[in-house]
């Protein structure tokens, strides 16, 4: 299949995914812990409708396409063409009552992010991007988005969801960085990768991310002029250890300290 308008389906598939979640949203909703350990991992009624509806919009309109999902799993996953669904990322703060989630929804061809969207209805923006140029919808109105150029990690904003996270050796590696950098802050899920995108953010630092958790993601990142990688360098798609950052040498000098013995 070419390349066809799909941005037009993934504005469909955004706004049926807020259409069942923000019914939810800051009320006295079912969370239910799907965790198989003392790690604390919600799910809310909120996740499974967003899911279902994203679900059978695309049964419809591209039957032969694969699907992979964070609350029902994989469909045809090694078709050419993928759908990578986290109806809300960033469960914590939604059942907190904090706005810093979206709903996360990727197109895949051969396993790679061809176009990500980050959907953030309560607030009412769209962050989207095909690799090769990036853009924002919302309050504010539509512009391209673009990174910032940061020369060095002493002048970088940093941003990773918790290091709590983190096991013992990667949160001492993130801390190595964290100690260099101009300003550390935790929090914000897929929001601290639209921040790089947009510009007001240098580097997002994070581990044990699934593929729902990134593939949006970076093509967005990708397209705004951003990089995004393991820390290893290997590509970012299929989750892990991930770094994004909006200058190479910011990503090049906090990768050096992450994998530094």
């Amino acid at each position: 299949m070419a390349p066809i308008d799909f941005s037009a389906f993934v504005d469909e598939l955004a706004t049926v995914s807020g259409e069942a979640i923000l019914p939810f949203f800051r009320t006295a909703l079912g969370v239910e812990d799907k965790s198989p350990d003392t790690r604390f991992d919600p799910v809310t009624q909120a996740d499974r409708a967003a899911e279902l509806a994203m679900r059978a919009l695309i049964k419809r309109d591209f039957p032969a396409h694969g699907i992979i999902g964070e609350e029902y799993g994989n469909e045809r996953a090694d078709a050419e063409y993928v759908w990578v669904l986290d109806p809300i990322d960033g469960t914590k703060s939604f059942i907190s009552g904090m706005p810093a989630w979206g709903s996360l929804i990727a197109l895949t061809r051969l396993g790679e992010p061809v176009f990500g969207m980050m959907h953030q209805p309560f607030i009412g923006e769209r962050f989207s991007g095909d690799g090769g140029a990036a853009t924002y919808r919302g309050p504010a109105g539509a512009r391209a988005l673009h990174v910032r150029p940061c020369a060095g990690l002493s002048d970088a904003i940093l941003f990773t969801t918790s290091p709590l996270l983190m096991n013992a050796e990667d949160r001492a590696a993130f801390g190595r960085v964290e100690n260099a950098v101009k300003l550390s802050r935790y929090g914000g899920d897929c929001y601290a990768y639209c921040m790089l995108a947009a510009g007001h953010v240098d580097l997002v630092i994070e581990t044990g991310l699934k593929p729902h958790d990134i593939a949006a993601l970076v093509p967005i990142v990708a397209g705004a002029g951003g990089v995004v990688t393991t820390w290893d360098d290997a590509p970012a798609a299929a989750g892990g250890r991930i770094i994004a950052a909006g200058d190479k040498r910011v990503h090049q000098a906090a990768m050096a300290m992450l994998t530094a013995p």
